[in-house]
Order: structure tokens, then C-alpha cells, then sequence
């Protein structure tokens, strides 16, 4: 029954990662956290692996036939992102799981906050 629950969580953070190019960080976390009971370790540790190609490959394809991806600016982020993901990593599990819950959930109400009054 939780694959059920899986899959249509895969459906949401895919359909908002298509539309507004969101969905691991901001659904697919709190909803592991939430309603899957993984502790904040877990989850975001599951989204990242969930991140890993080709996920993303399907949106990707249709951004590219639509002209709207700069791989020059791509892949500069890209070399940047694999090296601070594992910045990252390394912080988040060195931190007690009550800490990094409560530092995400500050980082999803800034980001809240700034897009509602920007």
C-alpha cells in the first residue's frame, strides 16, 4: 500500500518539477518526513537518490524543444552543485536530526517568505 503512496507522490513532485522546476526538496522532503515517517536524514538522502538521472531526462527533452535551457550556464551549476552536494552531505549527517529538521523547515519559510513578498 505505501508504493501507492509512492507513486503518486512521484507523480506530484514530477508534475511541479515540470511546472515550476521544484519537487524534491520542497514536496517530496516534507511528505517523506510526513507521511512516509522517514526521519530528515532518510529523506533527503531518498530525494537526492531520486534526483539521479534520468528522472529528470522526460522534462529536460521538452525544455530543450522549446529553446528554454542554457547548457553553458548548466553546466557550470552542475560542477558546482556535485561539489556542494557533497559539502552538503557531509553537514547534514553530522547533525542530530532534530537540528537539520529545523533548519530546513527555516529554509522552506524564508524561501516562502520571499516569494510571496518579492
Amino acid at each position: 500500500m505505501k508504493e501507492i503512496l509512492y507513486l503518486i507522490l512521484g507523480l506530484m513532485a514530477g508534475t511541479l518539477s515540470g511546472l515550476f522546476g521544484i519537487g524534491g526538496g520542497i514536496i517530496l522532503i516534507p511528505a517523506l518526513v510526513f507521511l512516509a515517517g522517514l526521519s530528515q536524514h532518510e529523506a533527503q538522502g531518498t530525494t537526492l537518490a531520486i534526483m539521479l538521472l534520468p528522472i529528470g531526462l522526460l522534462a529536460v527533452v521538452k525544455y530543450y524543444q522549446s529553446g528554454q535551457i542554457n547548457f553553458y550556464i548548466a553546466a557550470f551549476i552542475c560542477i558546482g552543485f556535485l561539489i556542494g552536494g557533497l559539502i552538503g552531505a557531509n553537514m547534514a549527517v553530522a547533525l542530530p536530526n532534530l537540528i537539520l529538521k529545523k533548519a530546513f523547515g527555516i529554509f522552506l519559510a524564508i524561501v516562502a517568505l520571499y516569494t510571496i513578498f518579492s
